[in-house]
């Protein structure tokens, strides 16, 4: 069991290993509503049992999650968390298309995180 024992409940944690994961948006979006200009971003998430947290924000100089800063947060978006049949060994990302702009699909051990991101036009 990954999340709840190697992953804490309810602690930041960096998504992926080692230095933190950047994502960059070459256009403004949203997510969770909120205003996200073009730029380079580091994610963070927090898991629960059934759901996770995640975290775009500022700091794009960070090792992991031990340097993490919550007042350069940008945004926290809670999102729904499915169980999988299959156990996905290597944690993964990918973006599926969508007709507001993309989903971000988190897939790691038995779990899946979906990310809606739309584009601002």
């Amino acid at each position: 069991m990954l999340f709840g024992k190697v992953i804490p409940y309810g602690q930041v944690w960096r998504l992926g290993a080692n230095e933190a994961t950047e994502i960059e948006f070459f256009r403004n979006v949203k997510i969770g509503g909120k205003l996200i200009t073009k730029g380079r971003y580091t994610m963070y998430y927090i898991v629960e049992q059934n759901m996770w947290t995640i975290i775009i924000n500022s700091d794009n100089y960070s090792w992991g999650h031990f340097s993490y800063k919550s007042a350069k947060d940008i945004v926290r978006k809670n999102i729904d968390i499915d169980k999988n049949n299959d156990v996905v060994e290597a944690f993964t990302m990918y973006f599926e298309e969508t007709r507001s702009g993309a989903n971000l699909v988190i897939l790691w051990d038995d779990v899946k995180g979906v990310l809606p991101i739309t584009l601002v036009k």
